[in-house]
């Protein structure tokens, strides 16, 4: 089969910033007490549910992997970017850290407790997101949860440098609405939203509002 455009841009992108990015990344949840929270709310839901471990779909350099690990979650992190994957392996060597995509994870069935997809969804078409929450649905146990955070708006915006480097990215905003219908439509029932506006910090800056959904696949000892 062959690869979507949308993918190997991706990838490429990610793979060419993959130092600078890690760099400039790794202190902005310490600049986010908003963000901390909703994680802290996240693993707090998973550990209770106790359905498996934590997959951080499209984990970059491993912070938030590492930040559910020091919360207490057995979690691993998956990200398309083999280089993104390298600095994550570097930065946290007794974590585990694999390369693959969202799209096709390299998971059985009904394996995982929680999913956090981080701003991991931002760079897919719209049309692929019932795929992606289909494929979410598949590898989540009964009563787990999945976290999907993404900036607020409409349209696609479109990058081609970053930190110096040649890239091609596609950033699509999204509303809360659809997204949550999406995720109940793939059978992950939304039962939280958060919406946080733009953030003016110094070495963070944000231009658009921030949303958190939190989806809990039926089934389990809370069912």
């Amino acid at each position: 089969m062959t690869e979507p455009d949308f993918l190997r841009a991706t990838r490429a992108s990610y793979d060419a910033m993959a130092v600078d990015y890690a760099a400039w990344i790794q202190d902005e949840l310490a600049a986010k007490p908003l963000d901390r929270a909703v994680l802290a709310g996240f693993a707090e839901l998973v550990r209770d549910a106790d359905a498996g471990p934590v997959a951080d779909v499209g984990c970059g350099p491993g912070r938030l992997t590492a930040y559910l690990h020091r919360l207490g979650l057995p979690v691993f992190g998956v990200d398309l970017s083999p280089r993104m994957i390298a600095e994550a392996r570097r930065a946290h060597p007794a974590l585990r850290f694999e390369v693959g995509s969202m799209l096709a994870l390299d998971l059985p069935d009904r394996a995982l407790g929680g999913i956090l997809a981080w701003y991991s969804t931002i760079h897919l078409p719209d049309e692929r997101l019932p795929e992606i929450f289909a494929e979410f649905h598949r590898v989540l146990a009964p009563g787990g949860h999945v976290l999907v955070a993404f900036q607020v708006g409409d349209g696609v915006s479109h990058r081609t440098k970053a930190a110096g480097h040649e890239i091609s990215l596609s950033f699509h905003h999204r509303r809360p609405g659809p997204v949550a219908d999406l995720l109940d439509q793939a059978g992950l029932s939304v039962h939280a939203r958060l919406l946080r506006e733009p953030d003016d910090h110094d070495d963070y800056p944000e231009d658009t509002p921030q949303a958190f959904l939190l989806a809990r696949k039926p089934g389990g000892a809370t069912a």
